[in-house]
């Protein structure tokens, strides 16, 4: 039996409700309840193998953003981020997104780039053309620095030759493998191979090398998701469906054709998949700096997403984007909550958890234009603050949701009308 993704009043629960339900409904065990349940989940022995220098840990509120369905499977999320609104947002659209059979999702293969540098070359094409010669061998060589990823059926694939005819440098040349890299995110796996390939490739060329580095720009590494939303879905008291479709797409090709616009909306999507980069562990800078340097390939930075208009007048979101993201290795392995962020999950595959990273920033960033094309960003993101801010002013226990109700009411989410209203009702 599958997961139940559905979390009716989920917000009206208590924590502690709502981790036994996600525990329930994920199938953890009892340790694994009582991992979640407590603070300093990560011991500081782990931490400081992890990291140099430790002097503590840092936590983030963990969440779950619930109703999300990919490729007809329900899917629980678990999100570690400290803004208000974004799992609301995203819980939000999946919900709505579910009438039209959720999330449908694709990716290539787990495809990473290494890039060796090499400087010092009279005749850089003839030495692209040498380097190409050697293939066979220089791929052989890539593998044979890692038996093991090569058995699960990965390893170095095939191997690229770019010129850079003038530089300050003079002529430079720079060789890209192509490794699969299974279910890693694959960063130490590639560095390595690069490192075993430079005293060949100087051989071969007759050149210097200098850097042996991965790309993050993990553009054979993509993962898509897109959804349907019809317009009866998306109707409100204030707007009808069709109006906010309108709407929606207006601001998506605001996004499209200026960079000002569009490094917001991308951070709108950023602001889905982030949380869940986090929480499970891996390279939330990786992914960002893959995101939009992608999202520049054309020459100019532009929009992730794109919203438009079928036959039928539903609204269709898509989106495309480097997803280097793994399930083995680093803090995926030894932070104890990363480990159960994947187990709530249950994702078999770092195809499959890119693939669901992306659907939750599509989503994201229909929440985002949602409201911007109907209400105006800040009334729903300013209801969803109001109890940060009753927090802020010294509210605890049943005083915040009090609080951030009457600030709510009153349209005026402010820290000085906080403590005023905190200050009456100790008074009453």
């Amino acid at each position: 039996m599958g997961i139940d993704s559905t979390l009716p009043d989920f917000r009206k629960l208590t924590p502690a409700q709502r981790l036994q339900h996600i525990a329930r409904a994920a199938g953890l065990s009892d340790a694994d309840h009582a991992l979640l349940s407590r603070p300093g989940a990560l011991p500081i022995e782990t931490a400081d193998g992890m990291i140099e220098n430790v002097i503590g840990t840092f936590e983030l509120p963990m969440a779950v953003a619930g109703y999300f369905q990919v490729n007809g499977r329900d899917v629980l999320v678990p999100m570690a981020v400290e803004e208000p609104s974004i799992v609301a947002a995203a819980s939000f659209m999946a919900k709505l997104a579910r009438v039209g059979g959720g999330f449908r999702t694709s990716s290539t293969g787990p495809l990473m780039r290494a890039q060796i540098q090499v400087v010092e070359v009279s005749d850089p094409h003839g030495a692209r053309l040498s380097i190409l010669e050697h293939r066979q061998e220089l791929v052989e060589l890539a593998n044979s620095r890692d038996r093991v990823l090569v058995g699960l059926g990965g390893g170095c694939r095939d191997i690229e030759v770019h010129v850079f005819q003038d530089t300050p440098r003079g002529a430079m040349v720079v060789a890209h493998l192509i490794v699969d890299v299974r279910d890693a995110m694959g960063a130490n796996t590639v560095n390595t191979m690069a490192e075993a390939l430079a005293g060949r490739i100087e051989q071969i060329t007759g050149g210097k090398v200098r850097l042996r580095i991965l790309s993050n720009l993990a553009d054979l590494r993509l993962a898509r998701a897109q959804v349907r939303y019809a317009p009866a879905t998306l109707a409100t008291k204030e707007y009808s469906g069709a109006d906010v479709i309108t709407g929606v797409v207006d601001a998506y090709l605001f996004a499209a054709i200026d960079p000002y616009r569009a490094a917001t909306h991308n951070k709108g999507i950023m602001n889905g998949i982030d949380p869940i980069i986090v929480a499970t562990g891996n390279d939330w800078r990786a992914v960002e700096a893959g995101a939009h340097a992608y999202a520049s390939r054309g020459g100019r930075y532009t929009s992730l997403t794109t919203w438009e208009v079928a036959s039928n007048g539903d609204l269709v979101g898509t989106i495309e984007m480097p997803m280097p993201v793994g399930l083995v290795g680093g803090a995926t392995k030894t932070h104890p909550l990363a480990r159960q962020a994947l187990k709530i999950m249950d994702v078999k595959s770092a195809q499959e958890l890119g693939e669901i990273a992306v659907a939750v920033g599509l989503a994201q960033n229909m929440g985002a234009l949602r409201a911007l094309a109907t209400e105006g960003i800040q009334r729903g993101h300013m209801a969803l603050h109001a109890r940060n801010i009753a927090l802020v002013a010294g509210a605890a226990g049943a005083d915040v949701d009090w609080v951030a109700r009457q600030m709510v009411q009153a349209g005026d989410v402010r820290a000085d009308f906080a403590a005023t209203l905190l200050a009456q009702r100790r008074k009453a």
